[in-house]
């Protein structure tokens, strides 16, 4: 198996072309077969309902080559299950999670070549989305759908790596409605995140924190993440409606517990930040990306979370855990990652 020509020690988070995708469709009130393709393109008609009315959703996982050679998806099933949550939410046919997974392993060994080697930090991140097809001019869900997954090897999300950084406050910016497509994991979540964004790393900051839609009074996500805090040995995550369920928090709260800690899902007021010994968000993208500093543009007021620019202990832990157990480092005591042979 040839080996492609890439330096995995520095890869960026961006797209590179791999040997193959999958795809399955949904058409006359089931679900197809598995079809392997070696195109980077879809045919998709004119009218399709993804193009029109936003059906569409994607996930985003990740593959390991791990310390003993062998390759490891982390909790996919989680994945699946979200996948389900996000197709219900945008009145789309939902993928059953064991189509779901056997498309996710039939894609990771058909790309075995692009697992980045054990050691460089790299992963092979897998892409899975899923889009209406059917032609619409009126507003209605299709009839037919098409799930596609592609991976493609990928380094850091922050080009700082396990590094704080700082992240800003607007109040002239909300990511989500409240009730609205917040909790599901939507393309046009993201669309409507660019502007914000883009201001954000105008102004130096590596993403803008968003208080929530209503009363702008609590943390709601941090950038594309979610977002959680540590002090008194306890970690705390907003509760609410607008977020995404992280499955990389909910993997970084069970930790926690496995180390003692008190955890809390709650609403976390704006006043508390500067209450907070760490601060950080957390993805599958990132994993754990440290906040140093967050600055409140509307106010003026500065939250300096890390003086030193260093990690906080806590997150250093979480964080060396969680990428320990997704490259079989540590024991996989909650059985979340699956080998592919």
């Amino acid at each position: 198996m040839k080996q492609p020509e890439i330096d995995w020690s520095n890869l960026s988070f961006s797209y590179i072309k791999t040997d193959y995708n999958v795809r399955c469709t949904y058409k006359d009130g089931k679900w197809g077969e598995i079809e392997v393709s070696d195109s980077e393109f879809i045919p998709l008609h004119i009218a399709a309902s993804c193009l029109h009315y936003g059906q569409e959703s994607f996930e985003g996982l990740k593959a390991f080559r791990g310390k003993d050679g062998k390759v490891r998806v982390f909790r996919m099933d989680e994945n699946a299950r979200r996948f389900i949550r996000s197709a219900e939410g945008l009145k789309m046919q939902p993928m059953p999670e064991e189509l779901f997974c056997e498309m996710v392993r039939k894609v990771v060994k058909l790309n075995e070549r692009f697992i980045p080697p054990y050691g460089t930090g790299a992963s092979l991140y897998i892409r899975p989305l899923e889009i209406g097809i059917s032609p619409r001019v009126g507003v209605s869900p299709a009839s037919e759908y098409l799930v596609i997954m592609l991976v493609t090897p990928v380094g850091p999300y922050f080009k700082e790596g396990f590094k704080p950084t700082k992240v800003c406050i607007s109040r002239e910016y909300d990511r989500v409605a409240p009730k609205g497509t917040g909790s599901i994991k939507a393309g046009g979540n993201y669309g409507a995140s660019l502007v914000a964004g883009e201001k954000a790393h105008e102004l130096g900051y590596s993403v803008m924190l968003y208080l929530d839609p209503k009363e702008k009074k609590y943390i709601d996500e941090c950038g594309a993440a979610n977002f959680f805090g540590i002090k008194d040995n306890r970690y705390i995550t907003p509760a609410s409606e607008s977020i995404l369920p992280s499955i990389t928090n909910k993997s970084l709260r069970q930790l926690a517990r496995d180390l003692g800690m008190t955890v809390e899902e709650r609403h976390v007021p704006l006043e508390e930040l500067s209450s907070f010994d760490e601060i950080a968000a957390c993805g599958t993208a990132a994993v754990c990306s440290p906040v140093s500093e967050i600055d409140d543009l509307d106010t003026g007021e500065k939250y300096v979370i890390s003086e030193n620019g260093e990690a906080g202990p806590v997150t250093t832990i979480l964080y060396n855990k969680i990428r320990a157990i997704q490259y079989g480092e540590e024991p996989d005591t909650h059985g979340w990652c699956e080998i592919i042979e």
